[in-house]
């Protein structure tokens, strides 16, 4: 690790991917994420839940699109830290030549990159420094390792919600499909203050949060989470609750989970 990523790492703030780190079980984390963690918690008590759902949504989706899709190259925009069963570890099981690419701007997941790149030895996984504010740098970054004239799953896994402009959000969304081919997909997930899923309790938790935390987040709509998908053909089931694509048990979660194709 440089130093200027030991420079940009904060221990007096709590940050987004450790405390995701916190309520995954994990233990990359300081005593001020679990602090503000513990109090989000108190005030939202199923986001546990939300981040073991969102979990296994992942794994949901790229299996899908490994196995079933056919998709070999998938790019993880805003992986946060390494926990069981990453992007790479469920392609490469059903496709041992995927290739993965990860992007982060956290200085604390850079500190953790060797830890992604483990692939499997016919697949690839690369790690890419980048926000996920700058598309085209992601884009010209990713074209040394992936293909972009063969087919991309993108994965934006609770990311644009650290996106506060949903115009801008949108404009992210664009440009990263608009550089890859039909037949790439779009994956993603985005909590929301619905009160259909239990979203209402979530804005005092996220007031909280944006007051205590980094980096700021938001909640959207069903409308504005769809806008995301303009242009794009959504597969089954639809926009979901994201513990609930293409599985039935277990309770819905603030949560909105999707899967589309670009035809």
């Amino acid at each position: 690790m440089t130093s200027s990523h030991i420079d940009r790492i904060r221990t007096d703030i709590a940050h987004n991917a450790r405390v995701w780190n916190y309520w995954l079980g994990g233990k990359d984390n300081y005593s001020v994420d679990r602090a503000v963690g513990d109090q989000v918690t108190s005030l939202y008590p199923s986001i546990g839940e939300v981040a073991r759902a969102d979990r296994a949504f992942l794994g949901r989706a790229v299996r899908y699109l490994a196995g079933e899709a056919g998709v070999r190259q998938f790019l993880d925009i805003g992986t946060g830290l390494p926990t069981a069963d990453n992007t790479h570890e469920v392609a490469q099981r059903v496709a041992p030549e995927a290739r993965v690419v990860y992007v982060d701007n956290d200085p604390i997941v850079l500190t953790h990159a060797r830890a992604l790149l483990t692939g499997s030895r016919k697949g690839v996984t690369e790690y890419v420094d980048a926000d996920a504010h700058d598309p085209e740098r992601i884009l010209r970054a990713v074209g040394r390792t992936l293909d972009l004239d063969r087919p991309v799953a993108v994965m934006m896994l609770g990311i644009l919600n650290f996106v506060l402009d949903t115009d801008t959000a949108r404009s992210i969304v664009r440009t990263l499909m608009g550089a890859v081919p039909p037949g790439s997909h779009l994956v993603l997930t985005h909590p929301t203050l619905e009160p259909a899923l239990g979203g209402a309790g979530n804005a005092e938790a996220m007031a909280f949060w944006n007051a205590n935390a980094t980096p700021p987040i938001t909640a959207r709509s069903r409308g504005e989470f769809a806008s995301f998908l303009d242009g794009l053909e959504v597969l089954e089931p639809g926009i979901v609750s994201c513990s609930r694509w293409r599985f039935e048990a277990g309770p819905e979660v603030a949560q909105f989970g999707a899967v589309a194709r670009k035809p």
